[in-house]
């Protein structure tokens, strides 16, 4: 097979990473790559959301199978454009990827369906939403409600933090248009929990847990990012909650998105919160999670090209998917500054490993004349597995110490809430 990745981050390098591990892999293209991803695959200088070029360059290539990697990509109608000229692409077309796209209409969807998930209401006047919140009271949740790099969630634990969000985003127009209308929610309370699974229609098979870290600092201190680090298994959070949440969540959102009339496939990714009563869905996203694939595609014994190829050609019931026992973790590196303003084009030393239990996923970096420098806010993710997340979290850490760049930041306790339990 001659394949395509689309996007430039650290999901993407996974991406690429793993699909060159399959032996029906003949070529791989990235398009546009990044420093990481060039070592693995052609760069392709197109940008993940230029439909046009994207289409020409399938077509010209011969491409067998395009696998889309970010949000903006589908959501920009990559997918649509492929599947109309006649593409096997995997990945849900522009209006099934709305679960992602629009928080609003994704809570519908959950409404509808009987999805658990927390209260909410959505608002496009930013007085009326104030008036909302001063009501419910604080701790509260401010959502815009497009997309926003993973930035556009504010939990508010204070009536001050929930009405300066609502002007930050709605009024200041931080997000741009993600934020011409808001989700405002329930604040829940537990332990959190990624759970993707590749969905074709109403066939669901899903991958093995992991646990994100949003916030910028340890012990979820400041402003949420993209993603901090990741871990898998999630060994404090039971078999049978994660079961729960592929019987009451992941499968009914399945069958609720063809009953409404909604082609998907590709991944689904269920961010739930372990609350008291049960899994509750913090939110969807119609795509591998970023930084969770880094630790979840180390864990896959299946090979992925397998699995895309059936999902995009629709006979994902014909396929089964087995997982390793080993554990995974992932650290992210960032630049000076993030999830704020950033410097770029600081070079990056000691970014080669010879450890055959560890890899560096790029995210943001390039490549320069005076070598590999950062490109972004979220510039490595540093991943390590072991018999346990023990020794897959140490691996990490050694490696994380091995690299440096000026600015550069990451959180030290990712992992830990797991080996306290």
């Amino acid at each position: 097979m001659r394949v395509l990745v689309v996007g430039s981050g650290g999901r993407e390098h996974t991406l690429v990473w793993k699909l060159k591990q399959s032996p029906q892999v003949k070529q791989l293209f990235c398009a546009p790559g990044n420093a990481g991803i060039e070592t693995l695959a052609t760069s392709v200088p197109i940008s993940a959301t230029d439909v046009e070029g994207l289409v020409r360059f399938v077509a010209e290539r011969e491409i067998d199978l395009t696998v889309i990697g970010p949000e903006a990509s589908l959501l920009a109608g990559v997918v649509d454009a492929l599947e109309v000229n006649g593409h096997l692409v995997f990945g849900p077309n522009r209006e099934a990827a709305q679960v992602e796209g629009s928080k609003r209409f994704a809570k519908e969807l959950m409404e509808a369906y009987g999805i658990p998930t927390g209260r909410y209401r959505s608002f496009t006047d930013p007085d009326a939403a104030l008036t909302y919140i001063r009501e419910q009271g604080a701790p509260i949740v401010v959502k815009a409600d497009g997309l926003a790099a993973g930035k556009g969630v504010v939990v508010a634990q204070t009536l001050q933090e929930a009405e300066a969000a609502v002007h930050h985003i709605m009024e200041e127009r931080a997000f741009g248009d993600a934020g011409t209308s808001i989700v405002v929610e329930e604040f829940l309370t537990g332990q959190e929990m990624s759970l993707m699974a590749f969905v074709d229609g109403e066939t669901v098979i899903p991958m093995v847990p992991a646990q994100d870290h949003k916030p910028v600092f340890n012990d979820d201190q400041g402003p949420n990012t993209g993603g901090m680090g990741a871990y898998s298994p999630v060994p404090q959070i039971a078999d049978r909650i994660v079961q729960q949440a592929v019987t009451q969540i992941l499968e009914p959102m399945a069958k609720g998105m063809v009953q409404a009339g909604l082609t998907y496939r590709g991944v689904l990714y269920a961010g739930l919160m372990i609350t008291p009563e049960g899994p509750k869905v913090i939110e969807f996203n119609a795509r591998f999670g970023d930084p969770e694939t880094q630790v979840v595609l180390p864990r896959m014994e299946s090979d992925l090209a397998e699995v895309l190829l059936a999902v995009a050609q629709g006979r994902l019931q014909q396929i089964e998917v087995s997982w390793k026992k080993e554990a995974a973790c992932c650290i992210v590196m960032a630049s000076g500054g993030y999830p704020g303003s950033y410097e770029k084009g600081k070079p990056i030393q000691g970014l080669f490993t010879e450890a055959n239990n560890a890899a560096i996923f790029h995210a943001g970096t390039a490549h320069t004349e005076d070598g590999i420098v950062t490109a972004g806010g979220r510039v490595l993710g540093v991943t390590a597995w072991g018999s346990d997340l023990s020794q897959a979290r140490n691996q990490a850490y050694a490696q994380v110490k091995t690299i440096q760049f000026e600015g550069a930041h990451y959180r030290t306790d990712i992992g830990s809430r797991a080996l306290e339990k």
